[in-house]
C-alpha cells in the first residue's frame, strides 16, 4: 500500500508537475538570470535625473525567459532529456560530496586541496576532468533518436558504434588525435617548467 507522501508524488507526476511545472520554471529561471547578468537585451534608468540607476530591462528579460520556457516544455524530447539528466547530475554532486568528505579526513586542511602548487592540486584538476566527462556522458545518455526503427541514446550509439569499428579509419584517427594532444599538452607543460627554472 502506498504511503500519503507517494500517492501526493504520483498525483503530482500524474497532473504534469514534473513533465511541464518544474521544466519551466528552470528554464524560466536560468533564462532570466542569463538575461539579467549579461544584459543583452539593454537596460533601462530608474531614478531622478541627479540620481538614476541603470537597471536590466526586467520586462524584456521575463518576456523572453517566459517564451523559451514554453518552448522548451512543448518539446517533449527536450523535457525528457532534462527529467532523466538532471537527477544523475544531483547524484553525480553527491559523490563529489562524499568524495571531498573523505579527502578532508586525510588533509588537514581542505582548502589546500584546491591551492596550486600542492600535491593534491593534481587530483583537484583530475576530478574536475572527471566531473565535467561524467555531466557530458549524462546529457548524451539522455538525448534520444530514433535508429533502424529503435529509439537510443546518443551514448548507446556511440559506444555501439564504437565496438563496431573499432579497428576503423574513424575510430583510429580518434585515437591517434587524442595521444597527440596529450603529448603537446605534456610536453607544452614541461617545456614551461623548465624555462621557469632557468630563469630563477
Amino acid at each position: 500500500m502506498a504511503s500519503p507522501l507517494g500517492q501526493a508524488v504520483e498525483f503530482l507526476q500524474d497532473f504534469g508537475f514534473f513533465d511541464v511545472v518544474l521544466p519551466f520554471l528552470l528554464t524560466f529561471t536560468l533564462t532570466f538570470a542569463i538575461l539579467e547578468k549579461t544584459q543583452i537585451l539593454g537596460t533601462t534608468k530608474v531614478g531622478k535625473k541627479d540620481d538614476q540607476e541603470t537597471i536590466p530591462n526586467k520586462n524584456l528579460n521575463a518576456m523572453v525567459s517566459f517564451v523559451f520556457g514554453l518552448l522548451v516544455v512543448a518539446t517533449a524530447n527536450v523535457v525528457r532529456a532534462i527529467n532523466e539528466s538532471l537527477p544523475n547530475i544531483v547524484l553525480l554532486v553527491v559523490i563529489s560530496v562524499s568524495f571531498l568528505i573523505l579527502i578532508g579526513t586525510f588533509i588537514k586542511d581542505p582548502m589546500d586541496f584546491t591551492k596550486k602548487g600542492t600535491p593534491t592540486y593534481g587530483w583537484y584538476i583530475a576530478f574536475i576532468i572527471i566531473m565535467f566527462i561524467g555531466v557530458v556522458l549524462i546529457f548524451l545518455n539522455s538525448i534520444y533518436f530514433i535508429y533502424q526503427g529503435d529509439e537510443v541514446s546518443v551514448l548507446e550509439y556511440a559506444i555501439g558504434y564504437a565496438i563496431k569499428y573499432w579497428s576503423g579509419a574513424v575510430v583510429g584517427s580518434i585515437v591517434i588525435l587524442g595521444v597527440l594532444i596529450a603529448g603537446i599538452i605534456i610536453v607544452t607543460k614541461s617545456g614551461g617548467g623548465s624555462k621557469n627554472k632557468g630563469g630563477d
